[in-house]
């Protein structure tokens, strides 16, 4: 019996690509996957959608997510990031749909010290987390069956057509031995798309409603994070040349707390480098069944 029909946008890029891989595995969910297909900021293209796959969950992965790109191109990141939200909301609520929106954490400013929990004020100093704030805002305005969740450096790629991350960024750099600078005073916690997708499977069938904050435990700057990364690989660390940053619109750090999910105890996040040595090991041995299988068609084509 089917369970969910769940509406995945954004399914091309890191997170909704591992949502989409991860939600087909159980047979009673119906998952549709959209990206440039479906153009979210055109409402009457959303409604039509709602009416073909009737979704009872949205889970908006769409995004423009390049801060730099967002800061020379202010319409089209509220065009997307707000607007688009908006239509999902508005189209999700006529459908009598939960909406579980993806934020970041780009909405607070980076410039407070301490943890940041989902009851602290966003104060968001860039176009990208300016726009992602009015997302936030036109999903809770629009229908109150609505998840926001807010993560942090999120990571890691299952579709190859997906843009490049920090992660493959790094990676790529060990593979070639080429050196690369990273900023010492950039703090934050790194987070698999693979755990966060966890994390919002584990919502569907829960009646929780509202912000909450999904990153892995623990903190660490840039620099760690590549060279725990290089390290894992068995790259040389050395590859990551440390520095502060000069200018860095005023960000420090960004912490989050996952105060809504301790405080209701329906998931608990891992380490940020429990994961990440628990990501490179399962893709490690996925890479591995890859070149048996590529072996194995060879083999049987000649």
């Amino acid at each position: 019996m089917l369970k969910n029909a769940i509406w995945i946008t954004g399914a091309e890029g890191r997170l909704g690509s591992a949502l989409v891989e991860l939600l087909k595995k159980d047979m009673d969910n119906k998952v549709v996957g959209t990206d440039m297909d479906v153009d979210i900021t055109d409402m009457e293209a959303v409604e039509q959608s709602i009416k073909v796959y009737r979704p009872n969950i949205v889970i908006n992965c769409a995004s423009i997510s390049d801060a730099d790109y967002c800061e020379e191109n202010m319409v089209a990141a509220y065009k997307v990031n707000a607007l688009g939200a908006r239509n999902l909301a508005a189209a999700s609520r006529s459908a009598n749909a939960k909406i579980i929106h993806l934020s970041t954490d780009d909405v607070f400013s980076g410039r407070s010290t301490g943890h940041l929990t989902e009851f602290d004020i966003p104060d968001p100093q860039t176009v990208y987390g300016k726009s992602k704030l009015a997302g936030e805002n036109y999903v809770k305005e629009l229908n109150p069956k609505h998840l926001i969740l807010r993560s942090s450096w999120v990571y890691g790629a299952a579709n190859e057509s997906a843009k490049e991350d920090y992660f493959s960024y790094v990676i790529n750099h060990g593979k070639t031995n080429t050196p690369f600078e990273v900023p010492l005073d950039r703090i934050g916690s790194p987070t698999s798309a693979d755990v966060l997708a966890g994390f919002i499977r584990c919502l569907l069938d829960k009646t929780e409603y509202g912000v909450y904050h999904a990153s892995c435990e623990g903190m660490c700057s840039r620099h760690e994070f590549a060279t725990a990364i290089l390290a894992l690989m068995g790259y040389d660390t050395e590859l990551a040349k440390g520095y502060f940053s000069v200018e860095n619109r005023g960000r420090i750090s960004i912490l989050l707390e996952n105060l809504m999910m301790k405080m209701t105890e329906i998931y608990t996040m891992p380490q940020w480098f429990d994961e990440l040595k628990s990501y490179i090991e399962k893709n490690r041995l996925s890479e591995t069944d890859k070149s048996e299988q590529a072996a194995v068609n060879r083999k049987m084509g000649g």
